[in-house]
């Protein structure tokens, strides 16, 4: 079932082109949120698009019981941060961006807005202080789930040969 144009599951009015579904009755299976992340941020339309376009340095609360997993994190100047976009709506499977000139999938674009709203960037870690991380480099709402943390790799994580046809039409659609 879907809804074309209408309003989103959290009562958002969807833009011409925009189309919902309905979500599963039940969850396929569930995860243990880490810790907490401290940004300037409170309001989606101050939140800048992506970490890049920021120098504000935003902290990483991880909870107790999981700071011994913070060993050695150190060793690593920039982390990939997992985090659960928990005010996003999550019914949106096309979507009308507000630079685009008609409707994208959910699943080609880096929004927030997807079944699953996880969201991932890759920051520069400044410094620890115990289960508390400075990182320069983040895109979300003060109080946002921690999914996850991992090292980022340059050696593997980096692919300078990838492309993005904004119109779609790569060698990849359909």
């Amino acid at each position: 079932m879907s809804n074309e144009g209408g309003a989103s599951e959290d009562g958002l009015e969807c833009r011409p082109g925009e189309e919902t579904v309905a979500l599963p009755a039940a969850f396929d299976a569930g995860l243990y949120f880490i810790g907490r992340i401290s940004t300037p941020w409170t309001r989606r339309a101050d939140c800048p698009k992506n970490g890049r376009q920021t120098d504000a340095v935003c902290t990483v609360r991880v909870d107790p019981a999981f700071v011994p997993a913070l060993q050695n994190v150190e060793g690593a100047t920039h982390l990939i941060l997992l985090y659960w976009m928990d005010r996003a709506t999550r019914n949106l499977v096309r979507q009308r961006p507000r630079h685009a000139d008609g409707s994208r999938g959910t699943f080609s674009l880096r929004s927030p807005a997807r079944p699953n709203p996880v969201a991932l960037s890759v920051v520069e870690l400044i410094r620890r202080d115990g289960g508390t991380l400075q990182v320069r480099g983040l895109d979300c709402l003060d109080g946002t789930p921690l999914v996850d943390i991992k090292p980022y790799y340059a050696s593997t994580d980096s692919r300078p040969e990838a492309l993005v046809d904004r119109s779609g039409r790569g060698s990849g659609s359909a």
